[in-house]
């Protein structure tokens, strides 16, 4: 109790002499005036003592009250530490400040020491005759040392010294005797108060903490930050926060701070020392001596005592706190509760931040592998056409909704003055229907060039029937692909298609200009089962003769499902009014104008699905 100690002036001022009350029965003496002065100063004071709950305020004025009762020239109130059976200062006044700030007296050391370990109160006017006398004020000649009691043990002591031998009595014993009794009350209630005080404050920073570690994710500063924070509830000198590696069962130190710098220390296995016993056994492990405890590992060569708070999610121990000191009994069961408190919070943060180191990592390999699969799916679709084509203008762009998308197209020239076109769409977004586009790709390819190497000639119609019995043996009944499939035969002069539910495709006829000018945009209806849905599926095809000025557009259900931000859909006819205004340009300035025409229907709406656009113009 040391840091309640305060220094103030002497009193000097001396009451006027008050004699012991007459024991007298009151059925046999009146009750002098004297007696009743004494009865009501005595009254007065205990009522002024026992009103006041702040122990700083209560300590500061007992040197006044007794000032009324007599006269000293110094004055101190110790108390007891009843566990090390000591007394220290806990306020004093005319008292040296050294003296004041580290006296400590066992029990039965010196006048103040005996009083106490016997309860008996000790007037002793001539303390130089006195062998027990310890001397703390010099110059002082006389002591009245009274025992402070509360449900009949002693709690300290009030001392008085005099610098004037003979200067106390029995008179002035017997007052501070019952004055002392009604102190002991005032200073049990203000530590009563003090207490509760400091661990509602407690509490609430506890509170703070927990909202503060909430709000970490990032597990090395929050360990730091955790460290930083113990601080505000245990003003510890050596502090260290080890974690389980579930891979070893060893305790491994993230954080150590001795003396606010970092130290360092060996991975500890659980089950060894009072660390690894706390993390075991999942309970607090609270040594005042650690040279008396067999369990303890001798890491750091002062520690004197140690407290370790097991950190407990539910049932499974994640890891410690661990504190140490250089001074016996250095940590109470006090601290150890409030810790307690902070490491049920403080392992939910952890834990929270380990989960997200985790998941983060996890993104981060997904992100990489996802920027991977991107350039995997732009290499797959072409850029140009095949070489040595002549009289074509052909360009596609494609946009997913998601970071991969299931449209897909291709440009393949499987004979020479030939050209095939294929556009599809596989059903839902994402990573699964990029593979799945992938593998309906891959189909488009080795079904078409299959001519190459044997005698059967392969329809547009042929090359879906076979993708669509492929694709539907795999079983993957969730998903399906809708493709148009378009076989250009320049030296015939034909285009021969077959479609298996994709958008109608679009064509433009320079042969069929109208009076004004314009030129009509024909939708080709040619229907068909979405590729893999049903077995056995046949489809239709139309043949077309080729001419020059022809164009022909195709989309997936992106461009015209596309939404804005009322619902409403961009829908054929706006393509189709863009067609009209661009189909006499070149192929890349009709997709372009496509895709500016949707982005600006759509506004900041995001996308609901990939888009894809592809436009051929015959140019002779």
């Amino acid at each position: 109790m040391a840091s309640f100690t305060r220094m103030a002036t002497p009193v000097s001022n001396r009451a006027p002499h008050v004699p012991v009350p007459d024991t007298t029965p009151p059925q046999t003496a009146a009750i002098s005036d004297s007696a009743r002065e004494v009865i009501r100063t005595l009254f007065e004071l205990g009522r002024e003592v026992t009103s006041v709950l702040d122990l700083d305020e209560l300590l500061e004025k007992l040197p006044q009250l007794i000032a009324r009762l007599t006269k000293f020239n110094a004055f101190a109130v110790y108390l007891l530490d009843a566990e090390r059976r000591q007394l220290s200062i806990a306020y004093s006044v005319g008292y040296p400040h050294d003296a004041a700030a580290s006296i400590r007296l066992e029990l039965g050391q010196g006048l103040v020491g005996k009083a106490v370990a016997e309860g008996e109160t000790l007037l002793v006017n001539d303390v130089r005759s006195d062998p027990r006398y310890v001397e703390v004020v010099p110059g002082s000649a006389a002591e009245l040392v009274v025992p402070m009691r509360r449900k009949g043990r002693v709690t300290g002591a009030l001392n008085l010294l005099s610098d004037t031998p003979g200067q106390f009595t029995e008179n002035d014993a017997n007052l501070l005797r019952q004055f002392s009794a009604h102190v002991a009350i005032a200073i049990e209630n203000a530590k009563l108060f003090e207490h509760e005080r400091q661990y509602t404050s407690t509490l609430e920073t506890l509170s703070d903490i927990a909202r503060e570690f909430g709000s970490i994710l990032n597990l090395e500063e929050l360990l730091t930050r955790i460290a930083n924070l113990t601080r505000r509830v245990i003003d510890y000198r050596t502090f260290g926060i080890l974690l389980i590696d579930e891979d070893t069962q060893e305790l491994e130190l993230k954080v150590a701070v001795r003396y606010g710098s970092s130290t360092e220390s060996p991975r500890i296995k659980v089950g060894s020392g009072l660390v690894g016993y706390a993390a075991l056994h999942k309970e607090t492990v609270l040594v005042p001596d650690v040279s008396k405890d067999p369990r303890y590992i001798n890491l750091v060569t002062d520690v004197r005592s140690e407290l370790v708070i097991p950190l407990l999610l539910k049932d499974k121990c994640i890891g410690v706190f661990d504190l140490e000191s250089p001074e016996l009994d250095a940590f109470t069961k006090s601290h150890a509760d409030i810790l307690s408190l902070l490491a049920s919070q403080a392992a939910v943060a952890i834990e929270n931040a380990r989960l997200y180191q985790t998941i983060r990592a996890n993104e981060v390999r997904l992100e990489k592998e996802i920027r991977f699969a991107q350039r995997v799916q732009v290499a797959l679709l072409p850029t140009t056409l095949p070489k040595r084509l002549k009289g074509v203008d052909v360009a596609a762009r494609f946009s997913p909704a998601r970071e991969l998308g299931g449209d897909l197209y291709d440009f393949l020239a499987p004979e020479p003055h030939s050209l095939v076109v294929a556009i599809g769409d596989v059903s839902g977004k994402g990573a699964p229907a990029a593979l799945y586009s992938a593998f309906a790709g891959e189909l488009v390819r080795s079904r078409t060039f299959r001519r190459r190497y044997t005698t059967e000639r392969t329809s547009p119609a042929g090359v879906l029937a076979s993708m669509n019995t492929i694709l539907n043996e795999r079983q993957l009944e969730e998903y399906y692909c809708t493709l148009c499939y378009a076989a250009f035969d320049f030296k015939r002069r034909v285009v021969t298609m077959a479609n298996s539910g994709l958008p109608y495709p679009i064509r433009c006829r320079q042969i069929d200009r109208r009076p004004d000018g314009s030129i009509p945009v024909e939708i080709i209806e040619l229907a068909g089962v979405p590729l893999g849905a049903l077995p056995g599926s046949s489809y239709d095809e139309l043949t077309f003769d080729l001419l020059a000025g022809d164009a022909f557009v195709f989309c997936t259900d992106g461009i015209f499902e596309a939404r804005n931000e009322t619902g409403e859909e961009f829908g054929t006819e706006r393509a189709i009014a863009v067609i009209e205004r661009t189909h006499a340009t070149s192929s890349r300035d009709v997709v372009d104008a496509i895709f500016e025409a949707v982005q600006d229907f759509r506004g900041d709406t995001p996308p609901n699905d990939d888009m894809t656009a592809v436009a051929i113009r015959i140019t002779s």
